[in-house]
């Protein structure tokens, strides 16, 4: 057996005793309702025990309906990513999770890839200093905002204190795996395509009521279940709405200010949450359905899904059919980790992923090694789990990226 084999075989065994452990630590809790236990998994694509263990003990926690686990699916904080499951009549915080309304806006301009090919340097670099990149940062421009004059939602999400510390954050992108991309579709038309989420709000909104709910923070932990009708529950889902309505602005003031350094007029556009909460109904059912690091699928609903840089991320559409409903209109959020951050740094040098990038002619700004290629499933292989419930409509080619620099570790925990 290689090094690496053997290396993965440790963290897998690792990781099922850590979800074994947390398992036995459900049992202590409240007994789930009986019409509520052993209800159905859907488990796509192929995934660490782990990860599938991870999963199991979300669904043995609260009035879970049914769940999914997409084939990007990876280890999450009490949920695992690329999870999604139904509640009736309550809500997950956990599996929301701390980074509320993360999600992907993609729009395409009407301007040709060769008409700027030759300063796709020059126009990297001005993104680079329009764009706030990074932890703890302010915007350099002040964004406006209808929503940061909303009082009502500031009031009933118990949320006001934090006002004037997300309006210098709107349109900030922050670090992790979040970015702004340069892509180019099979027309030629340049697209840009960014993938951030609420920040400190989101982050600040999530702790404050995991805590209320009496929640732990950790991989292996039991989830934070509320009421939709308690005081705790109607307060969170008025944050989480928030933190959605935030997460947003914030991207479109990002891809404004980016097509304004491009030039050109957008054409379409396409944006989608991919860690939130739907009141939706299925088979009949009214239910909460959580997705965590999950891209609604919804009949002729479109979605961006980005790959690792340098790999072609894609426009996707939901189709009907019995996969679809069983996977309750839910499909992949982006290729989804093969190796943690630490590890990715271990393994993979500077130079592999400077060359990655090189073969397929992407400019690189910013980003460390925890966001190597190299780390990462591939979409195409990703995708094909997923057949029969959603079509690529559009295959995008990045040509350049723009990240956090190196050392930029998120503490709003993506």
């Amino acid at each position: 057996m290689t090094r690496l084999a053997n290396m993965l075989e440790g963290r897998t065994e690792q990781n099922s005793m850590e979800a074994a452990a947390a398992a036995a630590d459900i049992v202590n809790l409240r007994l789930q309702p009986a019409q509520y236990q052993n209800s159905p998994l859907k488990v796509i694509g192929e995934h660490e025990e782990g990860t599938i263990a991870q999963m199991r003990n979300c669904m043995s926690v609260g009035n879970a309906v049914t769940g999914v686990l997409c084939a990007d699916g990876h280890l999450g904080y009490a949920q695992p990513v690329g999870g999604v499951i139904a509640y009736e009549g309550q809500i997950s915080i956990s599996g929301v999770g701390f980074d509320i309304g993360c999600g992907n806006m993609a729009v395409r301009l009407d301007t040709p890839y060769t008409a700027i090919a030759d300063r796709v340097g020059p126009i990297l670099h001005d993104i680079t200093r329009a764009i706030s990149f990074g932890i703890g940062r302010a915007n350099a421009e002040r964004a406006e905002h209808e929503l940061l004059d909303d009082a009502n939602a500031w009031r009933e999400s118990d949320m006001g204190a934090y006002r004037q510390k997300a309006a210098a954050q709107l349109g900030t992108v922050g670090a992790g795996n979040h970015y702004v991309d340069l892509m180019r579709d099979e027309q030629g038309f340049v697209w840009i395509g960014v993938h951030f989420g609420s920040r400190g709000l989101g982050h600040t909104s999530a702790t404050r009521y995991l805590k209320a709910a009496g929640g732990k923070d950790g991989m292996h932990v039991a989830p934070a279940i509320v009421d939709e009708k308690s005081e705790i529950g109607r307060r969170y889902i008025a944050a989480m709405h928030l933190a959605g309505r935030y997460s947003h602005a914030g991207r479109e003031w990002v891809v404004e200010r980016v097509r304004r350094i491009i030039g050109g007029i957008a054409t379409d556009m396409v944006h989608n949450h991919h860690n939130y909460a739907w009141r939706e109904t299925h088979d009949g059912r009214d239910l909460w359905v959580v997705r965590k690091g999950a891209t609604p699928a919804f009949p002729g609903q479109r979605g961006f899904v980005g790959g690792s840089m340098g790999d072609d991320a894609v426009i996707i559409e939901g189709v009907d059919s019995e996969e679809s409903r069983a996977s309750l209109y839910s499909t992949i959020h982006g290729a989804g980790r093969v190796f943690g951050r630490k590890e990715a740094r271990r393994r993979f040098t500077r130079a592999q992923m400077e060359a990655w990038l090189r073969e397929r002619g992407v400019m690189l700004a910013g980003a460390d090694l925890d966001e190597s290629p190299m780390a990462y499933r591939r979409l195409p292989d990703v995708l094909a789990h997923h057949e029969g419930t959603i079509r690529v409509l559009h295959r995008l080619r990045p040509f350049a990226v723009a990240m956090a620099g190196a050392g930029e570790i998120d503490p709003f925990k993506d």
